[in-house]
């Protein structure tokens, strides 16, 4: 069980598709522990913006799209 995320970023996550490459990279990164801002850091974003990746709230970028599918199968 993932420690570093709480549980209402957990279940917001698990609610939305999983068609959304951000609820994707979310899903893996809090199975893997992954911080947030370690993310942001790869990706050269925000915390805040991973978080709404996280959440479904908006998708990374077409210039990122390639990135973030390489982060996910790393971690899978």
């Amino acid at each position: 069980m993932s420690q570093g995320y709480s549980l209402k970023l957990r279940a917001i996550n698990l609610q939305a598709s999983s068609n959304n490459l951000g609820v994707r990279l979310g899903r893996v990164c809090i199975a893997h522990d992954v911080p947030a801002s370690a993310v942001a850091e790869r990706m050269g974003v925000s915390r805040q913006t991973v978080y709404n990746w996280f959440r479904g709230v908006s998708n990374p970028g077409a210039n990122l799209t390639a990135r973030v599918e390489q982060l996910i199968s790393s971690l899978s």
